[in-house]
């Protein structure tokens, strides 16, 4: 049941036992709410294959902003802290497909009887520290189209597919710019050959080129999680 999650299969064939009984397979939608900030966690999604999901901040103005993307590299919920603890932002479905749910108070019994198990998921921890790190310098110093070209080479690289389910305008909130931005944007790395974009979703062609508008945020995480959970983040 743990192929597909890259996480997972990192774990060592004798702690396999400890966690896949607690598994349960479900496809969750794209917009799928797992918690909204204030929620207990008391579970915890492994994406599977294609399926992708973001951590997303809410603000007063309505829109929300997307942190991280996180695909079948990692897990959601409750990674580190210990027992029930409320969620500080929104995590929800971005690209449809199956998760692995598995109830988080097992999770933490599984660190308990495997010290190898907890070196795993806290190895993890230090990853999406570097991702949320990484973003915020991102948001902080690059340019619009930068980011815009990072998030659908990032897209990609998650679902392994060049067909990204997103419309201009979510991907706009979700960078939390105006829409018209986005739209220029895309229109130029449509103009150049780099993407083709149709109702509901853009789709790249051209992710060489796109690599180079991109800046080297995807990078820099790519060879963190290399050195530190070498082969978990997706070539």
């Amino acid at each position: 049941m743990i192929e597909g999650n890259n996480l997972l299969q990192a774990l060592r064939p004798e702690d396999r036992d400890l966690i896949e009984p607690h598994l349960r397979p479900m496809v969750l939608d794209a917009g799928h709410v797992m918690y909204d900030p204030g929620d207990n966690v008391e579970q915890c999604y492994f994406p599977v294959g294609t399926a992708v999901a973001s951590y997303l901040v809410p603000l007063e103005s309505g829109t929300t902003i997307e942190v991280i993307m996180v695909g079948r590299e990692g897990v959601l919920g409750g990674i580190v802290s210990k027992g029930r603890l409320p969620a500080f932002a929104r995590s929800c479905t971005l690209h449809s497909g199956l998760f692995l749910r598995m109830p988080l108070a097992k999770l933490d019994e599984a660190k308990m009887k495997s010290r190898s198990v907890e070196h795993l998921f806290n190895r993890y921890a230090d990853c999406l520290l570097a991702q949320i790190f990484q973003s915020v310098a991102c948001n902080a110093s690059h340019t619009i189209e930068q980011r815009a070209a990072k998030w659908l080479c990032a897209a990609v690289e998650r679902t392994g597919s060049h067909d990204i389910t997103m419309t201009q305008e979510q991907l706009a909130s979700m960078m939390g710019v105006g829409r018209s931005y986005v739209t220029r944007i895309v229109k130029s790395f449509k103009h150049a050959g780099m993407v083709e974009t149709r109702r509901g979703g853009i789709k790249v062609v051209n992710h060489d080129e796109l690599l180079e508008i991109a800046c080297q945020c995807n990078e820099l995480v790519h060879d963190h999680f290399n050195r530190v959970l070498k082969g978990v983040y997706p070539a």
